[in-house]
């Protein structure tokens, strides 16, 4: 009989846990949280991890033998230290062998892109649409912009622990300086406040994605036309460098900007065009498990 698998998503306001009878079965027997509370600093995130587990087992009346997580960066395979985390308290820590240290049990880790194409590909889209895939590349574009790999349903972390950085590849000069020191890079042309800082310059006005969405669908508005038509131009060529050097059998597209639905279709368009084939057979697709794909991911993490 196999065990209860157990993740844990770490973000920047909570902390969240589940706990799933199987890889089977992701009905969850405890899901539950904590606040991250990162501004009291590292030491304290560790603690109210641990503050978590406590109250997951008591919850359950179950002890977990390893836990998956689900964290905001990369661990470092050779240093073993956090990066690329935009929850900075993280950066230059040993988070596995903290966590490790304060549960007494072995942990495995994965950046948050990696457990939502995880998940999707156990229980969501992939699994239900299409279950033929062995290469799938999870898409998440929303305050920041990342990848995640899974292939033959297991997470591919890559030699830097960067695999599926998808975000920071450089894209266009025109999208300007990027937080990573670099300039142009998917993230500041793709990412929900790179669109809005886009409209901005175009228009003078400050609006949400989802005002500038309807503006441009209603089209009343030549400013919020013009960002949607440079996001779907840049979302083909973006993705098209994703297909030509790991052609996926299906991407998956999360975060607030994959809600647009243009992106479906004139998105689409543009990746036909830019990818190195005489046509485009990929699915690019909307996940179906929504706010649960960080947190499932992770569970799934020591089954897989």
């Amino acid at each position: 009989m196999s065990q209860p698998i157990w993740g844990i998503d770490l973000g920047g306001t909570k902390i969240e846990g589940v706990i799933l009878p199987s890889l089977g079965d992701p009905k969850p027997i405890v899901r539950t949280r904590v606040d991250t509370e990162a501004h009291l600093g590292y030491d304290h995130i560790v603690g109210q991890i641990a503050l978590l587990v406590d109250n997951m087992k008591q919850q359950s009346g179950l002890f977990p033998s390893t836990i998956g997580f689900g964290t905001p960066g990369v661990l470092d395979p050779i240093l073993r230290t956090m990066k690329n985390c935009n929850s900075t308290q993280l950066n230059g820590k040993p988070l596995q062998d903290d966590i490790e240290n304060a549960l007494g049990i072995p942990v495995k880790l994965a950046n948050d892109a990696n457990c939502f194409a995880l998940a999707e590909t156990h229980w969501g889209v992939v699994k239900h649409q299409f279950p033929e895939a062995r290469m799938v590349f999870g898409i998440i574009m929303g305050t920041g912009v990342g990848g995640g790999i899974v292939h033959e349903g297991k997470v591919w972390n890559g030699k830097h622990g960067i695999a599926g950085e998808w975000g920071h590849i450089h894209l266009d000069d025109s999208g300007g300086p990027c937080y990573c020191g670099r300039t142009g890079c998917v993230e500041t042309i793709l990412s929900g406040p790179s669109l809005q800082r886009y409209y901005k310059q175009s228009s003078g006005k400050d609006k949400t994605l989802k005002e500038i969405v309807a503006q441009a669908a209603a089209g009343n508005e030549a400013a919020a036309r013009l960002t949607i038509d440079r996001l779907n131009h840049f979302f083909g060529r973006a993705v098209s460098i994703i297909t030509n050097l790991l052609d996926p059998d299906v991407i998956i597209v999360g975060g607030g900007v994959g809600n647009i639905d243009s992106i479906y279709s004139e998105g689409v368009r543009s990746l036909q065009y830019y990818i190195f084939n005489n046509r485009l057979d990929v699915p690019v697709t909307k996940p179906m498990l929504g706010d649960s794909a960080g947190v499932f991911g992770a569970a799934a993490l020591v089954a897989s």
